[in-house]
C-alpha cells in the first residue's frame, strides 16, 4: 500500500481550518501555518496578524444556518446573524471538537512556497525554517490586501483630512466619527455598514456611489433572506424574477431613496445586504452622492458638480487577490483573476489546491468544507480529474458564463451561486469517482515521491 502524500495548509482562517480538519480526519500527514496566534482569520477582530477586516460592531450578513459547517452546527443560542465574537469562538470550538489544534503552527508566516523540479513544494517560514510537502493547500484569504481607488482621485494629495480604506476601520474608538464630516465611497457591504455606523455620531455622513446597487434586507417575510428561494431546482431566471419582485414590494426602487439606479439586473453583481442603510437615508442621516470627481483642500467634489466639506474619506473599494509567498511568474492573480477548475484545481499544477478562493452568493465556509473533502478524495485516489482538454473546456465555459452575467469589475472574477455550485460539485465528484474506479483508484501523489503535472 502506497502511503498518502504529505500536505501543507497555508492559513488557519475559516477555509484553512476546514482543509486541516478534512485532511486530519482522513489520515493525512498535515501541517498548517498561521501568522496569527489563533484561528479564525478575518473574523478575529484586531487579529494579531493585522489582516482582519473586522470592526467592533460587525455581524455576519449571511444567516447562521447558511454559514455553519455541515457536521458542526452553530449553537442555537446564537442569533440569526451572529456577532464576530460568536463566529471567532465557533471556529475555536470547531478546531478543538475535531482535535487538530496540534497540527497548526501559530505565529508562523510563510515567506516562500517554491515548487520543486519533480513536483512537490518547499516551504520557507518567516523563522527561516524549510519543510517539504507533496501537496499544498492555499487558504490565505482574499480580504486583507486592500485596494485603493485606481487611479487615485485628482487632488488626493492636497486633501487636508484623513483618507483611509475600510480595512483600516476597527471601530475600536467609539468617538472616531464624533462630530466629523464623513464621506464613504462604495455601495458594498462594508460601505453600507460604515456609513450607517458613522451616521449615529458624525456631524454629516455622505455615501458616494460609483455605481448603483440592489440593497437586500436581512429578513423577508420573517425569515433570513438567504434562506428564501435559493433552490437550484428552480431555473435561475425564474429565481431572479421572483426575488426581484419581492424586493420591489419590500423596498421599492433605489432611486426613491436618492440612490443611483443600478446599471445591472438583480443577481448580476455581488449582493449588498443591509437592514439599516435605507432607513438612515430616509431619515436624512446619510446623504447619497454620486462618485467622487476630485479632492481639494478640505472639500470633496462629486461628479454632479456638488461638493462638501469633509474631515474623513473612507474608501470601501475592495481587495486584491495576492499570494506573497509565490513567485508571480508561477502563480498570481492579475486584476484578481486566477482561472481554476471549479475554483480549486490549478489547470497545470496538480499538487496545489485553492480553498475558499471564491465569492459566493452565500457563505464561503460550507463551500470550503466541500472543496477540502473533494481534494482529499483526489489525493487518496478516490477521485480522478477529467482529461486535460475536458478540464480546460469546463473552465472556459464556466468563465464565459460568469463574465457574461456579472458586472465587469475586479470584484467579479470568481463568483459562484452557492446552491448551484454545491450541486455541480457533487455531480463532478460522482463523475470523478467513476473515473477513479476505472483507473484502479491510483494515488496521484505518493508520499515523498511527488510528480510533475
Amino acid at each position: 500500500m502506497t502511503s498518502l502524500p504529505t500536505t501543507c495548509v497555508i492559513g488557519a482562517g475559516s477555509s484553512g481550518i476546514a482543509a486541516v480538519k478534512a485532511l486530519h480526519g482522513r489520515g493525512f500527514d498535515v501541517d498548517c501555518f498561521e501568522k496569527s496566534d489563533r484561528v479564525g482569520g478575518n473574523w478575529v477582530w484586531r487579529n494579531k496578524n493585522g489582516m482582519s477586516a473586522s470592526y467592533r460592531s460587525l455581524h455576519i450578513n449571511t444567516s447562521r444556518e447558511r454559514m455553519e459547517y455541515s457536521d458542526f452546527p452553530m449553537p442555537k443560542s446564537y442569533p440569526d446573524f451572529p456577532h464576530h465574537t460568536h463566529i471567532a469562538q465557533y471556529f475555536d470550538d470547531y478546531v478543538d471538537h475535531f482535535g487538530f489544534r496540534d497540527r497548526i503552527s501559530f505565529e508562523t508566516g510563510i515567506e516562500r512556497a517554491e515548487r520543486l523540479p519533480g513536483g512537490g513544494w518547499e516551504i520557507t517560514t518567516d523563522a527561516g525554517e524549510t519543510h517539504r510537502y507533496d501537496a499544498l493547500f492555499v487558504a490565505n484569504g482574499h480580504h486583507w490586501d486592500k485596494r485603493m481607488p485606481e487611479p487615485m482621485f485628482p487632488g488626493a494629495g492636497s486633501f487636508t483630512g484623513l483618507q483611509m480604506h475600510s480595512h483600516d476601520y476597527t471601530g475600536e474608538d467609539p468617538e472616531f466619527f464624533r462630530d466629523k464630516r464623513v464621506v464613504v465611497l462604495g455601495m458594498g457591504n462594508s460601505a453600507m455598514d460604515i456609513a450607517v455606523e458613522a451616521s449615529f455620531s458624525a456631524a454629516e455622513t455622505y455615501l458616494a456611489a460609483r455605481r448603483g446597487a440592489h440593497v437586500i434586507p436581512k429578513y423577508l417575510f420573517g425569515k433570513p433572506t438567504d434562506q428564501i428561494g435559493g433552490s437550484p431546482k428552480i431555473p435561475f431566471e425564474v429565481r431572479r424574477k421572483l426575488f426581484q419582485g419581492m424586493l420591489k414590494l419590500y423596498s421599492g426602487d433605489m432611486e426613491r431613496y436618492g440612490l443611483p439606479k443600478p446599471d445591472h439586473r438583480f443577481g448580476d453583481a455581488h449582493p449588498t445586504i443591509s437592514n439599516d442603510i435605507l432607513s438612515r437615508v430616509a431619515h436624512g442621516e446619510v446623504t447619497p452622492k454620486p462618485n467622487i470627481a476630485r479632492l481639494e483642500g478640505d472639500r470633496v467634489h462629486f461628479t454632479d458638480g456638488s461638493s462638501v466639506e469633509a474631515d474623513i474619506v473612507v474608501y470601501c473599494t475592495g481587495y486584491k487577490v495576492t499570494f506573497p509567498f509565490f513567485d508571480a511568474g508561477l502563480i498570481s492573480a492579475p486584476d484578481n483573476d486566477l482561472p481554476l477548475f471549479r475554483r480549486v484545481f490549478h489547470p497545470e499544477l496538480r499538487d496545489v489546491f485553492f480553498v475558499g478562493l471564491l465569492q459566493p452568493l452565500g457563505a464561503i465556509m460550507p463551500l470550503a468544507e466541500i472543496q477540502s473533502a473533494w481534494v482529499c478524495d483526489y489525493l487518496s485516489g478516490r477521485y480522478a480529474l477529467p482529461p486535460a482538454a475536458e478540464l480546460k473546456a469546463d473552465m472556459e465555459a464556466e468563465r464565459r458564463r460568469m463574465f457574461k452575467r456579472y458586472v465587469a469589475s475586479k470584484r467579479h472574477t470568481m463568483q459562484v451561486d452557492f446552491d448551484d455550485y454545491v450541486v455541480a460539485l457533487e455531480k463532478e465528484r460522482r463523475a470523478g469517482a467513476e473515473r477513479a474506479r476505472l483507473q484502479g483508484y491510483a494515488l496521484p501523489l505518493a508520499a515523498g515521491q511527488a510528480v510533475a503535472a
